[in-house]
């Protein structure tokens, strides 16, 4: 029996970086499986304009329209910015038969949201941090569904349903949670990987990501402190675009003989994840999802800018003792002497902080968000699921 939502059109929002582009496609792409037509929204300038259209999908992109945090020239003309933007967003839903809006915060949401409210049509929110940004805060006054990654977020649908959904994972992430689940895969899927990476599957293997950017502090210490481990530990060095540069020399002047492969970015990390029985990572949202979701133990040095919603993002995994945190000001060789290097060498407490970071982890989030969309479409188009 079809669907009462097949044929439906929805638009997503978001955009700026991987954490809410991600979720994004992950949903889109379980609400494609189910019928429902996809369409996205985000600006020229984020990573959703090479993402969205390479998964796929057709991207509308409007005008980045920050809201001032001071005054300044650009807080002369953000209201007439964001009316303009507002009303663009209207057209687009007009034009394309939208029926509803799913955004996943950022500067494209708030108008997205706005808009949305303008035209009668519904709402949903997915938040990834556990400090929610300003256009989620907003559009939660009227949402139909708010959907959380951490339970511990405080904000509320005002008049809407608020669950806790988990974060939609990548499609080749939840691939690899799903064969984790048992022994036997888990060390298929590591043995596939090391093949692939060229690195031996049976040494303990390090993996250090500051994101699709780097982390240039945590990338020096780690580099620095590479004399510390062992010969036969193993380590995938993910250092960001443009940030390589110096790295192998530096750590063949530490005395470490071991592997130290260093790229700037990974297109299969997939691979490099199978591989690793540490992370060494900042604890954005997406990487506290991902490593719980695969049950896997971390050591975490939070973004030192924003909001603090990295620290936040990484708190229940850290009180659960599947990870350590250390502010990035004092994230240094001795740290990692003091601590990292003692972990690599304990199987055994690697173990327990991998079951531990498993307890906390959701695999099938862009299914809960999009069974929640396919609920509020329902809603709008008269029926029930």
């Amino acid at each position: 029996m079809a669907s009462i939502n097949a044929g439906a059109r929805v638009l997503l929002a978001g955009g700026g970086s991987a954490g809410h582009v991600n979720p994004l496609i992950a949903v889109a792409s379980v609400l494609r499986e189910r019928g429902i037509e996809v369409q996205a929204l985000g600006t020229a300038q984020g990573l959703e304009k090479d993402l969205v259209p390479a998964a796929g999908l057709t991207l509308h992109t409007i005008k980045k329209v920050p809201a001032p945090r001071r005054p300044n020239k650009a807080a002369l003309t953000f209201a007439r910015d964001l009316r303009r933007t507002i009303h663009e967003v209207e057209r687009l839903i007009k034009k394309n038969g939208i029926e509803a809006i799913v955004g996943f915060g950022g500067y494209v949401s708030a108008p997205a949201y706005l808009a949305a409210r303008a035209k009668g049509i519904p709402v949903i929110i997915h938040e990834q941090n556990v400090r929610a940004g300003l256009a989620n805060k907003l559009g939660a006054r009227f949402a139909a569904v708010l959907a959380l990654t951490f339970e511990q977020t405080a904000l509320e649908a005002k008049k809407g349903v608020t669950e806790v959904t988990g974060l939609p994972l990548r499609a080749s992430i939840a691939e690899l949670a799903s064969d984790r689940s048992s022994e036997a895969g888990r060390n298929e899927r590591r043995v596939e990987a090391a093949q692939k990476l060229g690195i031996d599957p049976n040494k303990t293997t390090l993996l250090i990501t500051g994101g699709s950017l780097g982390a240039k502090h945590l990338n020096d210490v780690m580099v620095s402190a590479a004399g510390s481990f062992g010969d036969d530990i193993q380590v995938l060095h993910l250092t960001g675009k443009g940030k390589r540069e110096g790295v192998d020399e530096a750590v063949r002047a530490s005395g470490f003989k071991g592997t130290w492969i260093a790229r700037e970015y990974a297109s299969d990390m997939e691979n490099y994840l199978a591989s690793a029985d540490l992370v060494v990572a900042r604890s954005g949202a997406g990487m506290v999802a991902e490593l719980t979701a695969l049950g896997l133990p971390a050591v975490y040095v939070p973004l030192p800018i924003g909001n603090g919603e990295q620290k936040l993002n990484a708190s229940r995994q850290v009180e659960a003792g599947g990870a350590l945190l250390f502010p990035d000001a004092d994230f240094s060789e001795k740290i990692v002497a003091d601590y990292v290097v003692p972990l690599l060498n304990s199987k055994e407490r690697l173990a327990s902080m991998a079951e531990k970071s498993a307890q906390l982890g959701i695999t099938d989030a862009a299914k809960r968000v999009s069974d929640l969309v396919e609920s509020v479409l329902a809603g709008v188009r008269g029926g029930l699921r």
